[in-house]
């Protein structure tokens, strides 16, 4: 069991659904920003974020690449279809989190090959995921003059019950 990496992934999928939260509002010009020089429009970073974090689930158990976005429709699936993926996927990757042996290891197969990966590596590659395309996201909006959510971490502490008052400094 690893509490502290199940603490990472409940933010990871708590600013997952802030920004998703955040973008319900934007025009589709809006949507099909993109940083200056980035591949990827927000639509398709949202897009992007929500099927990979249902492939992160599947790689926890030796699968890939097996339909894992067939959720997500082609094209655009809309924010309600993408944000319903990210919270139920975000639920899945906690809940592997808090039963994680660390020392399990998954085969996954990959072009007539297996590797061999800690099933803690793909937790961890979820969260590092969320956050540098969540950046790209707030980078793009950002440029455009649209404010998005302060997805810091003093931000998420309250609504994880961290940073309760225990003893009042004043006389």
């Amino acid at each position: 069991m690893s509490k502290a990496l199940a603490d990472c992934l409940r933010y990871n999928r708590w600013a997952n659904l802030e920004l998703f939260e955040a973008c319900r509002g934007l025009t589709d010009d809006q949507l099909d920003a993109r940083a200056t020089g980035a591949p990827r429009s927000v639509r398709e970073l949202l897009q992007h974020i929500a099927g990979s974090e249902l492939t992160f689930v599947l790689r926890t158990k030796g699968r890939q690449h097996e339909g894992e976005s067939r959720h997500i429709e082609p094209g655009w699936a809309g924010l309600d279809m993408l944000r319903e993926v990210v919270e139920s996927s975000g639920d899945e990757l906690i809940a592997i989190a808090a039963n994680l042996d660390e020392d399990e290891l998954v085969a996954l197969p990959y072009q007539g090959k297996t590797y061999e990966y800690p099933k803690g590596f793909f937790l961890l590659h979820a969260i590092e995921h969320g956050v540098e395309h969540r950046t790209e996201i707030k980078v793009a909006l950002a440029l455009i003059g649209i404010e998005t959510p302060d997805l810091d971490g003093w931000f998420y502490a309250p609504v994880a019950g961290y940073g309760r008052e225990v003893k009042s400094d004043d006389p």
